[in-house]
């Protein structure tokens, strides 16, 4: 199969959304919280340091928005740093 057949609309999106799922990751990293990628790089796991249910983190609205709790919790993709910087609160924040 001719490899440009294989860049249909569908893998660019998931590229696209795996590449900012990966940049939120990585500062969350710099800041000292852990994250992985999970499901295939569709989606983003934080760990609570305490036991209770992760966060999972997703990209949607065409890849406009990385999205929380239950989509309840947004920040725009553009914005790795600043999203990781919410995730931090919400993490760090005592329940």
């Amino acid at each position: 199969m001719n490899p440009l057949m294989m860049l249909t609309p569908e893998v660019l999106r998931h590229r696209d959304a795996a590449r900012k799922l990966v940049q939120l990751r990585d500062q969350l990293v710099g800041l000292g919280i852990a994250a992985e990628t999970r499901e295939n790089d569709s989606t983003l796991m934080v760990p609570r340091p305490e036991p209770g249910l992760p966060i999972w983190v997703v990209i949607e609205h065409g890849g406009t928005f990385y999205s929380w709790d239950a989509g309840q919790q947004r920040h725009p993709a553009h914005d790795p740093q600043g999203a990781a910087l919410a995730l931090a609160k919400l993490v760090e924040r005592p329940r």
